[in-house]
């Protein structure tokens, strides 16, 4: 069922039996009804309201009192900027600023004290925007527009083709700060009427699975495979929904062959996540949602028109709004084609970016910058081997201990998902296009074949 704000979704599932979350609260499993989570919402609402901000930058965590905040401030049509933690201080104070926030929440309130300083004037009044940070580097993360209303059209895209049933419950383990986490980890629960378990954090991922016993659970191709690994799929687990990056096959031929049913979503934060997702058979031959037409140009770019939940833009940045939609069609920047029964196949990327399996993005002309100037060697580039950065790299008369030093240095400064895991050496000119750009795909393709990966 299609709807068009958070609390018609509450009041539409009011009367329902089975709770809307469930979470720990001092060591018991507690339920939250659809009537009872209205209830914080309208409460929040009001004390929002009396507070007369304009635009909130909320601490995204999976708690019923935060989720309450993001959904009462949407109600108020306030300007919502969904903030992660997890990334470095700098980084959120420079989005804090930059999306112009003027009030912070946060369940540690010595979290929103610590960053009170960056706050700004506000906004406009009733703005009417929910904004999410692209995963890019600092410099290169852009904060996409949406609205309540197209992030609800995009819960029901993915509902109308991968459903749950009101008996079902959806383990809640994605940031919510990241819009693939907070439509497939919560929005498409409730928007089914199914029960959302709220994970207990970072450090009981190992137990959750087994406490709340979902039905539904939707990961990372990474922490698909942590979870195999440690034998972490409860039997009550039925379906399993893979997104925000490539999966190695074997993960998805393992979660099949326990009898879960895996399906591949593929979208993006300037969607308002999913567009297309795979219902059955091979898990990469993804079907269109309905609101969404996708074709693919010449160049084999993938290009989505989704009215009713396309980005109205980047945040005050028109120019990358241009280049990103023309003529309400967005430019993916993503490589891929349709078959003849119209699913969609994702084949890479045109962008300059790294996508690992966490969903991590490595915005690549920016990270080989950094690493040209440390060693003072612009002949280099960074691929994928064994989903891990690895450097390729001319040698010249440097010695190899002296660049490995060098390339340490600068790894410390960057977060572990994004740090160099090998190097390559080669006595051969990079390839180059005509006008000097690194043929990147060129060479990821030849240490593939050298690896024996090449299909």
């Amino acid at each position: 069922m299609r709807f068009s704000s958070f609390k018609e979704i509450l009041t539409h599932f009011s009367n329902n039996r089975n709770p809307a979350l469930i979470y720990d609260k001092n060591g018991v499993k507690t339920p939250l009804s659809f009537a009872e989570l209205l209830s914080l919402v309208e409460k929040r609402e009001k004390e929002l309201s009396a507070e007369g901000k304009t635009s909130i930058g909320v601490f995204c965590a999976p708690t019923p009192e935060c989720i309450a905040t993001i959904f009462a401030a949407a109600a108020l049509k306030m300007q919502v900027v969904m903030l992660d933690d997890g990334i470095a201080d700098e980084s959120i104070a420079l989005q804090i600023k930059m999306a112009d926030v003027d009030s912070l929440y946060a369940d540690d309130k010595d979290t929103e004290e610590d960053f009170k300083q960056y706050l700004t004037s506000g906004v406009e009044k009733g703005a009417n925007r929910i904004l999410f940070f692209t995963s890019g580097t600092t410099s290169t993360s852009k904060a996409v527009v949406l609205t309540e209303q197209s992030l609800c059209n995009s819960a029901y895209n993915g509902s109308a083709k991968l459903p749950l049933t009101q008996g079902d419950t959806l383990l809640c383990l994605l940031p919510l700060a990241h819009v693939f986490g907070f439509i497939c980890s919560l929005l498409w629960g409730l928007s089914c009427g199914a029960t959302v378990a709220l994970s207990r954090g970072a450090r009981y991922l190992p137990f959750d699975m087994g406490y709340f016993e979902p039905t539904a659970v939707s990961v990372v191709p990474m922490l698909l495979g942590f979870m195999l690994q440690q034998k972490l799929l409860n039997a009550n687990l039925k379906t399993i929904l893979v997104g925000a990056g490539d999966c190695p096959q074997p993960l998805l031929d393992a979660a099949a062959a326990m009898g879960k049913h895996v399906s591949f979503g593929y979208g993006l934060t300037e969607t308002s996540s999913g567009v297309a997702i795979s219902v059955q058979g091979d898990p990469r031959a993804m079907e269109v949602c309905p609101d969404d037409k996708i074709t693919i140009a010449d160049d084999g770019e993938i290009l989505i028109f989704a009215p009713t939940c396309i980005m109205q833009g980047y945040y005050k940045d028109e120019k990358a709004t241009r280049e990103a939609i023309k003529n309400g069609v967005l430019y993916t920047g993503d490589l891929g084609y349709l078959d003849d029964e119209g699913k969609l196949h994702i084949t890479g990327r045109k962008k300059e970016m790294l996508v690992l399996p966490s969903g991590t993005k490595i915005f690549l002309p920016e990270y080989e910058g950094k690493l040209a100037r440390a060693l003072a060697n612009p002949e280099l580039a960074v691929i994928l081997i064994d989903d891990k950065p690895a450097l390729y790299i001319k040698e010249d008369e440097q010695n190899r201990a002296a660049l490995q030093e060098k390339l340490a240095s600068v790894m410390r400064e960057l977060p572990r998902a994004q740090q160099i895991s090998n190097i390559i050496f080669t006595d051969k000119p990079l390839p180059r296009t005509a006008t000097g750009k690194i043929k990147r795909w060129e060479i990821q393709k030849s240490e593939e074949q050298k690896n024996g990966k090449n299909d």
